[in-house]
């Protein structure tokens, strides 16, 4: 990604993952997925060409009002915490080379998960990749056979077809998983519900961490 602000120096930096624009990371506890309920320690990467107009964090559109960072800093905040496991998410954090900074991780003996469209290539080494694919910009198909979990998110009933449509591309043993759009989910929850009782090999997501106000 080219941020029109940035020097030569910086330009070269970024696109060597050495520097990301961070918009925050923080100590919390997974509100969503398979991980939920385990803490973990999110690096939240800005900048995003998605642009689900859904996004509940759309001020991560835009890498760059967020500091570009030396990696070195993300990963020495990181390694404070209990957990041992770190989630990448953004934005859309492949936009950028993440290889410099997952290798950074693995040395430090962090776990690392990402949390991904798919729609950017695949970089760096990951123990948990978590993809949710978006109809704006759909995965490419190199993430299908490595996604750990499949999350989708279900924002109309259109949306199952969706899901559908994914689930039969991932690896066997990746976990399913629908998840209520938040400002939808009073309508969607109680359907996918029955969606999951009608088929179980689907799970349900709830972005459990809002219900318990927190990060």
């Amino acid at each position: 990604m080219n941020l029109t602000r940035l020097s030569p120096e910086q330009q070269k930096s970024l696109d060597a993952g050495l520097r990301l624009p961070l918009m925050e990371q923080f100590y919390t506890i997974q509100g969503e997925g398979f991980h939920t309920g385990r803490p973990a320690y999110f690096v939240r990467i800005g900048g995003c060409d998605v642009g689900c107009h859904w996004c509940d964090v759309k001020e991560s559109w835009d890498a760059r009002i967020h500091p570009l960072t030396d990696i070195s800093e993300i990963v020495r905040s990181a390694s404070d915490q209990p957990s041992g496991t770190v989630v990448i998410t953004g934005g859309e954090p492949l936009t950028y080379n993440l290889a410099p900074l997952t290798d950074l991780f693995k040395k430090a003996g962090i776990s690392v998960h990402v949390e991904t469209s798919g729609a950017h290539p695949i970089s760096g080494k990951f123990d948990w990749i978590c993809l949710s694919p978006k109809k704006n910009m759909p995965p490419k198909d190199e993430f299908y056979p490595m996604a750990d979990e499949l999350k989708v998110i279900i924002h109309n009933r259109h949306d199952f077809e969706w899901a559908e449509q994914h689930a039969a591309k991932v690896k066997e043993g990746c976990r399913l998983y629908l998840q209520p759009e938040w400002s939808k989910a009073q309508t969607m929850t109680p359907l996918i519900v029955d969606y999951v009782m009608a088929d179980p090999k689907w799970n349900i997501s709830l972005q459990s961490h809002k219900y318990m106000g927190i990060p």
